[in-house]
């Protein structure tokens, strides 16, 4: 039965999974995937001289390092729901990437190490998350290894993030006496097998005081600290409220262990039900409402290279109105031009399926001439804008070149090409007797991270000379006084839209300048104003 456009809409479940790197996130990623039946067998990270990679995992120096170092887009049908997963890096020095795709998510899984608690990059990403008001659903992960008690999970959620928290399952025992969780909303159990972690029992109980309990858990110690902790948690924990959730101000939490398996389902089952559909978004011309059928939506990612054999370019359009429909024509704002989309596609990881039809809230991929860049608005009929998305100004600097003069024009390709991913900038001394290319990044292993690509993708090798730079400021102002700034700046560049940008070695020397310069604009990047 064909399923109307508002209930194609509301179908759509479009989250990111945030976490702190070895979290668990690919793996908790790669087992949504499976309960999916989007692939036939999860791999894993660990083994990282094995021959299988996390299928989220597609880039080469990924699967060489075993981390995630860019954002991965996957879609899959589970029940009555599409799915729409970005799995971002968890890196710190990747950030900036996650950043911009969290702006794409209706809704985001915050994955937590129960040993661990609340590290310094969720902090970071649950920020984002919170000042979009976006809801926030907590997986807390590896209960079958010894970790922090769960109420002190819940304290540092509160503590630490700002953020209440409401468990809808509750975990028998952790480490070597984890025997269960109780479902709080469907009383049930949810038995552990230590011999066989993936093989899950489920028992229906009549509430936490069953002596069917007592019988399958079989040690009264734990059995009485779990009920005294339900008992706890229905007398003073918060209550579910479905309205604080949709808000990001109450987090759902769930306990489980994703290498095995243990909870991913229930935990997906749960979600399903509550994460928001499509919401609206903002633009230049006022709210747009994901169940208008005029199609818009926006560029949050470009990818070089997903198809090595290819060279092709894609860039992500997360869908925030109407319908996709092959061969469709839209009005490329930015750029002020009638656009065709002719071949879009969907994607697991680098496997990727041609578009006929899609929908508020999915993502597609459109292949990028260089046409694009992130942050462009698609519409089909108007010539509004989504709002910006977030940029950062770099703080570790480069000189670069390339080793072999013959590969200059390949050694070109590649650097523009990846600049345009927004992962690195690059800028042109200005006022230098020999000019010089600047990469400037937010983390140093982007540093890496282009000498590989350029190598793998390109085969050109590099030099990069580390600059003491620390802080980019864009600059504005009237003629005569940027001209007076210029003569007695010294480190001075353009970047790639021939924009004058200040280096500055440190937080001094930039406060500096400001102060001697009262006339002159610093802006923190080329886009969102600095006062």
């Amino acid at each position: 039965m064909k399923l109307s456009y508002e209930q194609e809409v509301q179908s759509r479940k479009t989250f990111a999974i945030i976490s702190h790197p070895d979290a668990g996130k690919t793996t908790l990623t790669e087992k949504l995937l499976y309960f999916g039946g989007a692939i036939r067998e999860a791999g894993t990270v660990k083994g990282r001289k094995n021959s299988k990679h996390a299928m989220s995992d597609w880039m080469e120096i990924e699967k060489q390092r075993g981390i995630s170092v860019t954002s991965s887009v996957m879609e899959f049908q589970y029940k009555d729901f599409h799915v729409n997963i970005l799995d971002t890096p968890g890196h710190e020095d990747f950030s900036e990437d996650t950043y911009r795709t969290l702006t794409a998510a209706d809704s985001a899984t915050m994955l937590i190490d129960v040993a661990k608690g609340v590290e310094a990059q969720t902090i970071k990403l649950f920020k984002v998350c919170s000042m979009r008001g976006i809801p926030i659903f907590t997986f807390i992960n590896k209960l079958d290894r010894q970790g922090k008690d769960p109420f002190e999970l819940m304290e540092e959620l509160e503590e630490v993030l700002g953020i209440q928290s409401y468990p809808m399952n509750w975990p028998i025992g952790m480490g070597q006496d984890f025997r269960a969780v109780y479902d709080r909303h469907q009383k049930r159990l949810e038995l552990y097998n230590h011999n066989e972690p993936s093989k899950i029992t489920i028992i229906e109980v009549n509430g936490s005081d069953d002596p069917l309990i007592d019988e399958v858990i079989n040690d009264e110690s734990l059995v009485n600290q779990f009920r005294e902790e339900m008992e706890l948690l229905d007398v003073a924990g918060d209550q579910f409220d479905i309205e604080l959730i949709n808000t990001g101000k109450l987090t759902p939490i769930f306990f489980g262990s994703a290498i095995s398996n243990f909870g991913v389902q229930t935990f997906l089952d749960h979600f399903l039900k509550m994460a928001p559909s499509p919401t609206a978004r903002k633009s230049t011309e006022g709210i747009v409402n994901p169940l208008d059928q005029n199609f818009s939506g926006f560029i949050f990612k470009i990818q070089a290279n997903m198809n090595p054999a290819h060279r092709d370019r894609i860039a992500f359009l997360r869908i925030t109105s109407g319908i996709y429909k092959k061969g469709m024509n839209v009005n490329h704002v930015r750029i002020g031009k009638p656009l065709r989309l002719a071949q879009p596609t969907q994607f697991l990881a680098q496997s990727r399926n041609a578009v006929e039809e899609a929908y508020a809230g999915d993502i597609i991929g459109l292949f990028d001439p260089g046409t694009f860049r992130i942050g462009d608005t698609l519409v089909e009929n108007g010539s509004f804008e989504f709002e910006e998305m977030p940029h950062f100004s770099p703080e570790h600097f480069c000189v670069i070149s390339v080793k072999d003069a013959l590969k200059h024009k390949s050694y070109e390709k590649g650097l523009r090409q990846l600049t345009e991913e927004g992962a690195i900038q690059l800028f042109q001394t200005y006022q230098k007797v020999v000019e010089q290319q600047i990469v400037g990044v937010v983390g140093v292993l982007q540093f890496e991270v282009l000498e590989h690509r350029l190598k793998a993708e390109y085969k050109v090798d590099i030099r990069l000379e580390r600059l003491p730079f620390s802080h980019a400021r864009w600059v504005s102002g009237d003629k005569k006084d940027l001209d007076a700034f210029i003569r007695t700046q010294r480190n001075l560049a353009k970047d790639r839209d021939d924009r004058l940008v200040v280096l500055f070695e440190n937080d001094y020397q930039m406060r500096t300048a400001q102060d001697k310069y009262p006339n002159i604009k610093f802006y923190e990047n080329s886009f969102i104003k600095e006062s």
